[in-house]
């Protein structure tokens, strides 16, 4: 297990902490999802600006978590990449004590 992985388990054993981690753990899913999305196509930010008519910085600024984006926005980028956007509600895990 990685250094981080290890620093991150010890973390989480914070009640606290776990909670504020769980909660931003949506919009890091989305985070990831996009710039996988991105990079699987071998698209730059720019590349992608220049597909979907959203701003480079603006991307910048999605894929490093400053910007929250819209349902729209997001739409927007999907279909950029030749995608379509899928959300989905699942079940929370119960929490382990």
């Amino acid at each position: 297990m990685s250094e981080f992985q290890n620093f991150l388990n010890e973390q989480l054993e914070d009640a606290e902490f776990r909670k504020e981690w769980e909660d931003i753990q949506p919009e890091m899913d989305v985070i990831r999802a996009m710039v996988d999305a991105r990079i699987s196509q071998n698209l730059t930010q720019k590349e992608l600006a220049e597909r979907t008519g959203i701003n480079q910085a603006d991307i910048s600024k999605l894929e490093n978590g400053t910007r929250n984006p819209s349902l729209k926005l997001l739409k927007r980028l999907a279909d950029g990449m030749g995608m379509t956007l899928k959300l989905e509600f699942v079940p929370k895990r119960p929490v382990k004590n």
